[in-house]
């Protein structure tokens, strides 16, 4: 790997991995704690069961688009970053995940054949 005045890019902060990745629900759930909504109220407004809001919220259920689109609809949040924020999320599990990575090495070196 090539350095940047003498740092290494794997040690740079914006190409590092955080030790815990953030789950949209997380900063979902700041939200609304700061705007003081329940997790009812927003269920309600949204049209969602509880339950599922409950499961984004605690990092149990990803965000998909539509989920996104009602969040922006009742908190106008742009539904976009949440969307990143997930695919971010779900990248980072997946390269931790080590019966992925397995799998990930396997088809790495089939396909080195090719």
């Amino acid at each position: 790997m090539a350095t940047i005045q003498g740092v290494a890019p794997s040690m740079i902060a914006n190409n590092l991995d955080p030790a815990y990745p953030t789950h949209p629900g997380e900063v979902l759930k700041d939200e609304i704690a700061y705007r003081s909504i329940s997790q009812r109220q927003l269920a309600a407004g949204m049209r969602v069961s509880y339950t599922q809001l409950n499961e984004v919220l605690n990092g149990k259920r990803p965000v998909n688009a539509e989920f996104a689109l009602l969040v922006e609809a009742v908190l106008d949040l742009p539904a976009e970053p949440l969307l990143k924020m997930q695919a971010r999320y779900n990248m980072i599990v997946s390269k931790r995940n080590g019966k992925f990575l397995e799998k990930l090495n396997k088809i790495r070196n089939a396909a080195a054949m090719f």
